[in-house]
C-alpha cells in the first residue's frame, strides 16, 4: 500500500463529482465550478480518468491554489488510464 492509499483511507470526502465520462477541458472546467461552491478546507473527490484528465486536472488545481491530497487508481487492477480517485482540499484563493 502506498503512502497515497494510506492517506487516501483516512481522508473523507465532503463533496464528490465523477467527471470520467467528459473530455478536456470540460473535466476541470466542472471541478473548478464545484470547487469554487465549497468551503475552504472542504475535501473533493473527483472521480476522472483518461490521460489527459490525469494530468491536467490535479495540475490545474494545484495551479489555482488548492492542495492535491491523493491520486489513486480506483481499484488495484485499474490500467494505468482507468478509473482513478482524486482528492483536492480547496484553499483559500
Amino acid at each position: 500500500m502506498t503512502e497515497n492509499s494510506k492517506r487516501e483511507e483516512s481522508i473523507s470526502a465532503d463533496h464528490s463529482i465523477d467527471i470520467t465520462e467528459l473530455i478536456c477541458p470540460m473535466t476541470f472546467v466542472r471541478t473548478k465550478l464545484l470547487l469554487e461552491k465549497i468551503a475552504p478546507g472542504e475535501i473533493l473527490d473527483v472521480r476522472l480518468k483518461g490521460e489527459e484528465p490525469l494530468i491536467n486536472v490535479p495540475r490545474s488545481a494545484r495551479q489555482h491554489g488548492h492542495t492535491v491530497l491523493a491520486l489513486e487508481p480506483e481499484t488495484p487492477d485499474e490500467p494505468p488510464n482507468g478509473i482513478h480517485r482524486l482528492l483536492i482540499r480547496k484553499e483559500e484563493t
